[in-house]
């Protein structure tokens, strides 16, 4: 009886899927799914796939809908209506005048505008959100829509000039400032319910709060704003008497205007319910992660909780793995760096080693490395706490210290798995330093870091922690010293003479400097009135050769080294950054900022 009972619900469950005429199209070959909503015949198919055939045996990789439009058999919007069914999509015109403009209070401006959606329904007993997109391939703005703003989401497809009118008629060139949300968040009376009750509001108050459709925009015009201006890290930070937001752009702080000190509790519970943490857990650090996709590009999201006297800190980490540049010489190399620097990370065997405090830019130097690196007939693995980027073609690790995974135990197995390069994410005691030898002495090239001021010191650090001046000799082959500086903004460059005094900093006196071009950002809306807009590396390189190798067996000082080195054609940080500046790239005060400790 019971079987049959299941039988009967299967059955039932069947027929409802074949009413659907959306789900007979899912997932089947797009000539099929053309004839069945009757765009075409299978003649028609047929020749399309002949015209293909041709093509593809030139090398063209045509797809079968722009060949068929080419013939004149179809229309792009009927291309478009197979592919949504394909993808198991509705396919709907939109009409304005049957849409609801109250609609717009449940997708902020911004929202819309980078997803390129819009919302055409919205059931608030469910609190199931209805939207239109322009492709069946933006299926990630479903699933960033649900982590962002809480919504069971459901899309459909509709033509891009349909999308456009309604994104133009709802939002305009509408955007919501800051100013307006925190104006907004002072007029709720249930989230200024919260105000002095500090750590006493309970779960399910909690909980309600997280979800009001307040905090929920704040909160996405943050993450959306953080990412267009190209931050690195958002701050939320409690104090006594207020909450702070702070944007890390370009290794600077700028601070944004704080939200009511009592919306912390919510804003931070809404960051780990989307991270996928314990909002009941106030006393211990958590540490999770949230993955986003805006403006066709995978963001990821590192999320730092700590607990603090006045509630929780939080830490976004914001990795923009699509803007990143992962090449040699997009990192900053100067020409002459970049050809001594192709030529060490094709070496068969050895350590070459880039040092900096943190923040320096040395992991994208390495992924750089490695990119270049990364061919078919290499086997690369590398050992990362944590892994910041995936690449395809790598097999990475993450270090876990909890179950005492640490980069030691997982060099040591590297060595079992035939692999040509290693990269360990840091050295940081003398049993990783002592397998980094090993795995360079027995024939692999070995990248890593080090926290050190300068290319010289690195060898001073590294017998400190124990390593032996014979073994350094033996294996490292190059250690690359790098900082950032801030690029002057392109859009408000302009030339000026540098005082005396600031010449004076850098060791220099006008007659130094006679004919020479200096320049400065004047400050604009394209960089915050800043003065500069994105990053460059400075770099110092140390190269071991025979005399190199002989000082280091002596025990050396790291002046000596210095000095050594740069008989030997090293350029210091200081006289990389003095380039720079004569390029017209950075400023005096950047390269003073990041170039202090040298002279020390």
């Amino acid at each position: 009886m019971e079987k049959s009972t299941e039988q009967r619900a299967s059955r039932r469950s069947r027929d409802r899927a074949s009413d659907d005429p959306v789900a007979k199209l899912k997932g089947r070959r797009f000539g099929r799914v053309l004839t069945k909503l009757g765009k075409v015949t299978r003649d028609q198919v047929h020749e399309g796939l002949k015209v293909q055939r041709v093509r593809r045996e030139k090398g063209e990789r045509d797809q079968l809908g722009k060949i068929l439009i080419e013939l004149g058999l179809v229309e792009e919007i009927d291309v478009l209506e197979a592919l949504a069914g394909q993808a198991g999509l509705n396919f709907v015109r939109l009409d304005l005048d049957d849409l609801d403009e109250s609609l717009v209070e449940q997708l902020p401006a911004e929202t819309a505008n980078t997803y390129q959606i819009v919302p055409i329904d919205y059931n608030e007993r469910s609190k199931t959100l209805s939207i239109a997109m322009k492709s069946p391939d933006n299926f990630r703005a479903v699933d960033d829509l649900r982590l962002l703003m809480g919504f069971n989401v459901t899309a459909v497809v509709s033509p891009e000039s349909d999308v456009d009118a309604v994104l133009d008629a709802f939002y305009g060139k509408a955007t919501t400032s800051m100013v307006d949300v925190m104006s907004e968040l002072g007029d709720s009376a249930a989230l200024s319910a919260l105000a002095g009750r500090g750590d006493s509001v309970d779960l399910e108050e909690l909980v309600t709060a997280t979800e009001d459709n307040k905090v929920v925009r704040l909160l996405n015009l943050v993450l959306l704003q953080a990412i267009k201006d190209k931050a690195s890290d958002i701050h939320f930070e409690p104090f006594e008497s207020e909450f702070k937001m702070r944007y890390r752009i370009d290794g600077v702080l700028y601070e944004m205007v704080p939200p009511p000190p009592h919306l912390a509790l919510p804003i931070v519970s809404r960051i780990k319910v989307m991270a996928d943490l314990d909002i009941a857990e106030r006393r211990l650090p958590q540490d999770g992660r949230i993955e986003l996709t805006v403006n066709q590009s995978p963001i990821d999201l590192r999320v730092s909780v700590l607990p603090t006297m006045f509630g929780e800190s939080v830490v976004m980490r914001v990795l923009d793995r699509g803007n990143v540049q992962l090449s040699l010489d997009k990192v900053g190399f100067r020409d002459d760096e970049l050809v001594g620097m192709r030529e060490l990370i094709k070496r068969p065997n050895g350590i070459v080693l880039i040092t900096g405090p943190t923040g320096s830019g040395k992991t994208t130097t390495l992924y750089a490395a490695l990119s270049e690196l990364n061919e078919p007939e290499t086997k690369i693995l590398t050992a990362e706490d944590p892994v910041e980027y995936d690449i395809d073609g790598l097999i990475q690790c993450q270090v876990n210290v909890d179950q005492e995974l640490t980069f030691a135990k997982l060099l040591r197995s590297f060595l079992r798995q035939d692999p040509d390069v290693i990269l360990v994410g840091e050295i940081r005691d003398l049993e990783t330093a002592q397998i980094a030898v090993q795995a360079s002495l027995t024939g692999h090239l070995v990248f890593s870091t080090l926290h050190t001021n300068d290319a010289p010191s690195t060898i001073i650090r590294l017998v400190d922690l124990g390593v032996e001046s014979f073994l350094l000799t033996a294996t490292i082959e190059s250690i690359v010293a790098q900082r950032l500086v801030r690029r002057i903004c392109s859009k408000c460059k302009e030339e000026y003479t540098p005082s005396e005094s600031e010449l004076m900093e850098l060791e220099l006196r006008p007659a130094d400097v006679s004919g020479r071009t200096f320049f400065r950002g004047r400050g604009c809306n394209s960089c915050n009135s800043s003065g500069y807009k994105g990053r460059l590396a400075i770099f110092e390189r140390m190269q071991m050769d025979d005399t190199m190798r002989e000082l280091v067996m002596k025990q050396a000082s790291t002046a000596h080294l210095k000095q050594e080195s740069r008989k030997r054609g090293m350029r210091t940080l200081r006289e990389s950054g003095l380039l720079s500046i004569y390029d017209g790239r950075t400023t005096i005060d950047e390269v003073l900022r990041e170039t202090i400790s040298e002279e020390e």
